[in-house]
């Protein structure tokens, strides 16, 4: 068996390899990508902000 040492110098070199063949995404892609995770959370913010607002307006509402 290697030494750690050159085990670890062969794993790095093993990293660098599956780096070089990943399909890395466009600025567009990832510019895109963003600005959807964006709008949804958005969305699901007000969403759950009028949720907020109607269950707690319906509470005091019901508690008079």
């Amino acid at each position: 068996m290697a030494n750690p040492v050159q085990r670890c110098v062969v794993f790095l070199q093993g990293i660098r390899e599956e780096v070089r063949l990943v399909s890395w995404p466009t600025r567009e892609e990832v510019v895109g990508s963003a600005l959807v995770v964006f709008v949804g959370v958005v969305l699901l913010a007000a969403y759950i902000g009028v949720c907020d607002l109607v269950l707690s307006r319906s509470t005091t509402l019901f508690l008079k």
